[in-house]
């Protein structure tokens, strides 16, 4: 790694999830030689949710995020609401920023596309969108209420999203986490202060238009992500490799943040110090910078 470097900071990931699990050691390892500052850790459900809260307690760096999933809501029980409430009322165990609202979203997809023996998607009953919406609404409402940075995912539900910022949003902004939108409603978004993580597997050949929205973005509107275990890189760009599931899935190490700022700054045509820096200054203007006291 460089040693010009800054910090780097990942946006988006779920090192709570069973597939790191039995390498923890290893990626904790690897994370610890990286110039890391900040990881945000997304929990989807109330199962993984004290997960998430034991590891924050754990490691300092970690950011935690609590969320209800879409594809999560068909599952969950009638007390999810309060379990939350819980986790993002609960004293973090050092000075530290209040807790994320998130994963949270829309997500068409499952419904549509999604093969039915997705092992993804094993055992989860699939809710309709209008489930989607209840449980998205309500913890919209939340990160608005509270102005709590929140984190959104959208799957082939790009109409419902928009149209439900449009009427309510935290005023320091929201995540669109691993964007695939468009450019257009990118910068609609933007201008209602959306931020945008560019995720590694998007430096695949089979991703240029993704790509070609990210070098296009505002760079105070950037991010940088991983989601691992999920979204691994193309294997020639990895720079570290975990063993694939029992069925066959790859698994993305979270180390490989740094080769994800190393593709965004090429994309973008810019040095990896510049953009580390930006990057920086984004992540504490949306995650960790306190919010603004009311007008008197």
């Amino acid at each position: 790694m460089p040693p010009e470097l800054p910090p780097l900071s990942d946006a988006h990931n779920h090192l709570q999830d069973p597939w790191l699990a039995p390498h923890r050691d290893r990626i904790f390892a690897g994370l610890a030689a990286l110039p890391l500052r900040r990881a945000v850790v997304n929990g989807t459900c109330e199962t993984d949710w004290p997960a998430v809260a034991a590891l924050a307690r754990t490691h300092a760096w970690i950011l935690p995020s609590y969320g209800l999933h879409p594809w999560q809501v068909g599952n969950a029980s009638p007390t999810w609401r309060d379990q939350l409430l819980a986790h993002l009322d609960a004293p973090p165990s050092a000075p530290s920023p209040p807790p994320a609202l998130g994963e949270i979203g829309l997500d068409a997809w499952i419904l549509h596309r999604a093969r039915l023996d997705d092992p993804r998607l094993a055992g989860l009953r699939r809710a309709p969108l209008d489930e989607q919406l209840a449980a998205f609404r309500w913890q919209l409402d939340l990160a608005t209420a509270r102005n709590l940075p929140a984190t959104l995912h959208c799957l082939d539900a790009w109409g419902p999203l928009a149209a439900e910022l449009r009427l309510r949003r935290p005023a320091r902004g929201f995540l669109l986490h691993a964007y695939n939108g468009s450019l257009e409603l990118a910068r609609e978004l933007a201008a209602l202060g959306a931020y945008f993580s560019f995720n590694g597997s998007f430096l695949a050949d089979r991703a240029a238009k993704k790509r070609a929205v990210f070098a296009a973005l505002p760079a105070d509107r950037l991010l940088v992500e991983t989601d691992a275990p999920a979204m691994p890189l193309p294997p020639p760009l990895q720079t570290h490799v975990l063993p694939d599931t029992a069925d066959g899935q790859r698994v993305n190490h979270p180390a490989n943040l740094a080769a994800a700022y190393a593709g965004l700054a090429a994309l973008r045509d810019t040095s990896l110090p510049a953009l580390a820096e930006q990057i920086e200054a984004n992540f504490h203007r949306f995650f960790t910078s306190p919010p603004p006291r009311p007008k008197s």
